[in-house]
C-alpha cells in the first residue's frame, strides 16, 4: 500500500507507511522519507530571477544552479559568443540586488557566486554544442568507450565527431554519430 505524503511549510515532505496494525491492536506509522524541497524551491526562484536578468542579454543563457545548504549558490552562465568576466559582475550585481528584494533568504544569509562553466566541465545544453562546432572534444558514451576528435555538428537527437587516427599516408578519418541518449559527457579540449 503507497505511503502518505504531508507537506511541512512548504519546505519538507514527509512520507509515511500505511497504517499496520500491531498485536495490541494498536495503528502504527513509521516515518519512510524525510526530504527537504527548499532546494528545488529556491532554484525555481532563482531561475526565474535569473531569466530577468539576462533578457536583456539574449546571447547568454543558464547552464546551472548549484546550491550548498550554507546557502551558497553557483550560477553558471555561458553565451554564443561566450562569457567575460566583466558579464559575469554585472550579472551577479543584478542578480544579487533582485534575491534581496525578493526576500528569497528572508534573513539575507547567502552567498552568490555567478560563473561560466569553465573548461574542464562537460557540455550539458545544445547550445553549448552548437559554440563548440569545430573544436576538439573528448566524448564518453555510457558503455564507457572514449571518442576524441572535432565536433563537426549538433542537432536535438546527436552529435557528430570527426575522428582522425594515424598520420600521413595511413591517415585515417572516423566519423562518429553518437546519440545524446548514449552520451555520458563531452568535454572541450584544449589544444596548445
Amino acid at each position: 500500500m503507497p505511503g502518505v505524503n504531508y507537506f511541512v511549510e512548504n519546505h519538507f515532505c514527509l512520507t509515511f507507511a500505511a497504517e499496520q496494525r500491531s498485536k495490541g491492536r494498536e495503528r502504527k506509522r513509521s516515518l519512510l522519507f524525510f526530504r527537504d524541497m527548499s532546494k528545488e524551491l529556491y532554484t525555481k526562484q532563482l531561475e526565474q530571477l535569473l531569466a530577468e536578468v539576462l533578457e536583456e542579454r539574449p546571447g547568454l543563457f543558464l547552464v546551472e544552479i548549484r546550491i550548498k545548504p550554507t546557502n551558497n549558490v553557483k550560477i553558471f552562465i555561458d553565451g554564443d559568443e561566450g562569457v567575460t568576466i566583466e558579464t559575469c559582475v554585472k550579472v551577479n550585481r543584478q542578480l544579487y540586488k533582485r534575491i534581496e528584494e525578493a526576500a528569497i533568504w528572508p534573513e539575507g544569509d547567502f552567498s552568490l557566486e555567478v560563473s561560466s562553466p569553465g573548461i574542464e566541465e562537460p557540455l550539458k545544453l545544445l547550445r553549448q554544442y552548437a559554440k563548440n562546432i569545430g573544436r576538439s572534444v573528448e566524448v564518453v558514451k555510457l558503455d564507457g568507450t572514449v571518442t576524441e576528435g572535432v565536433l563537426k555538428s549538433a542537432d536535438d537527437t546527436a552529435i557528430v565527431v570527426e575522428e582522425t587516427k594515424g598520420k600521413n599516408k595511413k591517415k585515417e578519418v572516423i566519423v562518429h554519430t553518437i546519440p545524446f541518449d548514449q552520451l555520458k559527457t563531452t568535454t572541450v579540449q584544449v589544444t596548445f
